[in-house]
């Protein structure tokens, strides 16, 4: 099978056919992070951010790759959650950029737009580092231009990448250390090539029956299968009204009267609407189209084979539907308060943390906007430039309180037309500690330099459970054990809630500490911290110890000492 030249159609089922594939290996993507802690944060940030590309992408009707690749990357950088997010982010914005003039893609401009994401993401690290979805990407793009030199087909390009990703993402523990001592490979390498492999399987059209089963009985499934977001945000987003998708068995029955044709197929769906997605092996079609006649659709599949399933949503319905919830739910919905009918301020702040016991404590010390995120759920580039716009501020000032969200906050600094910086907080303790140094009557600059400097004199951990066995800088991991963290390193790990959260504020204190600060969350145990404090304070007399009521998940307790 040869492809010689890319148009938009393919184009935009290469893409779905990537996002396909990397939802149904979310858990996979996951369960190779190098820290055994409960987030499990890589393959879901890559799959949100993925999928929020992919939803731009099948909204528009441009007819030129150049064009309909820009949509995407704006996608792609609107959604962008976590680290793995951004840089997946900034792959397809150089992809985006490198074929920008583009309308159709032959096998060397193809090769050239993996050339660009690398460039891109290159330049978008502060501190590359090797054995990580950077390798991956970089090495899979140079064999794919290599092979572009060698063949006209686009199909071998591909395959040229996805081999030679799958090589570079084996040898990243061999690059990284720390993959190797934990067993495990770069899980943002490996949610890189997933979505290669997605890219190849549209272009050979060899997607098999267990990966469309995997697509509709995933829970992590939300692309374009997905009902939840198959709903349409109104009626003029609506070209084609009835959302429809068939399974056909092919082969003998009373309606079948052609041998399947793959190209032919797509192409007389492809008049039919749009959204189209068609993915099949040699027993099974599956069809996703937005469509004004849902019957032609079933009776073009009944010419190649037998109906399995049939499913058909009015997606005008779905719509009217949704604005009557919407209207009956305004009078009861709490409403954030609209902040720029407020004066104009020099600095505001906007933080992110997840537990409404720590978001009142944050917009008690003063922050202007409180964003629900942390741990399990990184805000995203657009939420953090939807917060902003509420802020009637000449600048703003980010706290993203964890090293998973720093890169989204810059990415947002970016996109607004108002200056923003960021003070790099990797935790809450390290969040609330900085506040102590804002001053309002000071610049951005300056306050952001003050609270930088803070967090040098604050030691911050954390309490929570191991979710595997392992071992991380010599300390002996066991499943459900709880883990002390101090400063982002495994400290402390017992399967005693008590032990280790006496040993993990040993571990924090030294003749210089005044104040510890205990945060507790939803599962944290607030009398068996206090039981833990008094025998912390039987050793140190001149120690205050505070207590806050958090109500964050995930951690049972956090800790900060000053």
């Amino acid at each position: 099978m040869e492809i010689k030249t890319i148009k938009a159609p393919e184009f935009k089922g290469m893409i779905q056919a990537g996002a396909q594939k990397l939802t149904n290996n979310v858990d996979l993507i996951n369960a190779l992070n190098v820290f055994p802690v409960p987030d499990g944060d890589t393959g879901t940030n890559m799959n949100m951010t993925f999928t929020s590309g992919n939803d731009y992408l099948v909204k528009s009707t441009e007819s030129h790759v150049g064009r309909l690749s820009a949509v995407l990357a704006k996608g792609l950088l609107m959604g962008a959650r976590g680290n793995s997010g951004v840089i997946l982010s900034q792959i397809f914005r150089g992809f985006s950029k490198a074929i920008e003039d583009e309308a159709r893609l032959d096998n060397l401009l193809f090769a050239k737009a993996f050339i660009g994401g690398v460039e891109s993401a290159y330049k978008a690290v502060m501190k590359p580092v090797e054995g990580t979805i950077l390798t991956v990407a970089r090495e899979s793009a140079l064999a794919g231009q290599a092979k572009a030199e060698e063949t006209d087909n686009i199909i071998e390009v591909m395959e040229a990448i996805v081999a030679t990703g799958q090589e570079a993402l084996d040898l990243t523990p061999e690059l990284l250390p720390v993959l190797k001592q934990v067993g495990v490979v770069d899980s943002g390498g490996k949610g890189l090539l997933t979505i290669y492999e997605g890219f190849l399987a549209y272009l050979k059209g060899d997607l098999t029956s267990e990966d469309l089963a995997q697509a509709n009985t995933s829970q992590h499934a939300h692309a374009v299968f997905d009902e939840a977001n198959e709903n349409p945000i109104s009626m003029d987003d609506i070209t084609f009204g009835y959302c429809t998708e068939i399974m056909v068995r092919i082969g003998e029955n009373p309606t079948t009267n052609k041998n399947f044709d793959y190209e032919g197929f797509r192409q007389t769906l492809n008049e039919m609407g749009d959204s189209l997605l068609v993915v099949a092996d040699d027993e099974i079609i599956k069809v996703h189209v937005h469509t004004e006649n849902p019957g032609k659709v079933m009776k073009l599949g009944q010419e190649y084979g037998e109906l399995v399933k049939v499913k058909v949503d009015n997606m005008r319905e779905q719509v009217r539907e949704l604005e009557r919830k919407e209207e009956a739910m305004q009078s009861t919905i709490t409403k954030m308060p609209d902040l720029s009918v407020l004066d104009q301020k020099k600095v505001a702040l906007v933080a992110v943390a997840a537990g409404q016991g720590l978001k009142d404590i944050f917009q008690t010390s003063g922050v202007d906007y409180v964003l629900e995120g942390g741990q399990t759920m990184n805000p995203s580039t657009e939420d953090f430039v939807k917060a902003i716009e509420q802020l009637n501020a000449e600048s703003i000032l980010i706290l993203p309180n964890n090293k998973n969200i720093i890169m989204a906050a810059k990415q947002a600094c970016q996109v607004i037309d108002k200056p923003a910086k960021v003070v790099e907080t990797t935790s809450i303790p390290q969040g609330l500690a900085s506040l102590i140094a804002f001053n309002p009557e000071m610049s951005l600059e300056e306050n952001q330099t003050a609270m930088t400097e803070a967090l040098e004199a604050v030691v911050s951990g954390q309490i929570t459970y191991s979710i595997r066995d392992t071992e991380i800088d010599q300390v002996s991991i066991k499943k459900d054990d709880f883990m002390g963290i101090v400063d982002g390193k495994i400290k402390v790990s017992t399967p005693s809630l008590e032990q280790t959260l006496l040993d993990t504020m040993l571990a924090m204190l030294n003749d210089d500490s005044e104040i510890f600060t205990i945060v507790i969350g939803q599962d944290g145990d607030e009398a068996l911290a206090h039981q833990v404090a008094d025998q912390i304070m039987a050793d140190y007399e001149d120690l205050e110890i505070d207590f806050l009521q958090g109500d964050q998940p995930v951690y049972h307790y956090m800790l900060f000492v000053e």
